[in-house]
């Protein structure tokens, strides 16, 4: 478990944490994110996770697959941290994990101390609110470093400025 969230006192600030991923409720996320660290004065750190190769027995492929994959995980990274400084000037920080979601982001929270929101967004399908929303949320959110903030996949911009501020 992590430590004590420093995000409030001297020479730190709080940091809004959203993950990037090919959803199209992340946006929903992004745009709250961004909007909520402009107004109170926070920052922003995105996340992408990109899944480690299945079983692959020769290293060097299993390796290929993973840095192709990062490299996308960049370019998604980039075009989400342009949605963030169009939504509301925040210049977020870009971090790439491989592995596990729920263990990259549990890891990251764990690793800084600033972090002091999760920003997830559900989905709109009739089948729940996403696998991300569903693990996080459900029961490990009782014992979860940080408040996690579920925004509506339905929301728009506007509904959403006028809540995020």
């Amino acid at each position: 478990m992590s430590g004590k969230r420093r995000s409030y006192e001297t020479g730190h600030r709080p940091k809004f944490l959203v993950v990037i991923d090919k959803t199209p409720e992340c946006a929903r996320a992004i745009h709250f994110a961004s909007r909520r660290a402009a107004r109170t004065g926070a920052s922003m750190i995105m996340l992408a996770i990109v899944d480690p190769p299945d079983n692959f027995e020769w290293i060097g492929v299993g390796e290929a697959m993973v840095e192709e994959a990062s490299v996308a995980a960049k370019k998604s990274l980039d075009a989400a941290a342009r949605e963030a400084r169009n939504a509301a000037g925040v210049e977020p920080e870009q971090v790439i994990r491989v592995g596990n979601r729920a263990e990259a982001i549990t890891t990251l929270i764990n690793e800084d101390e600033d972090i002091s929101f999760l920003v997830l967004a559900a989905g709109t399908s009739k089948d729940g609110p996403g696998p991300l929303v569903s693990t996080l949320a459900g029961k490990a959110s009782s014992t979860f470093p940080v408040p996690i903030v579920i925004v509506p996949g339905s929301l728009s911009d506007e509904e959403i400025d006028a809540l995020a501020g």
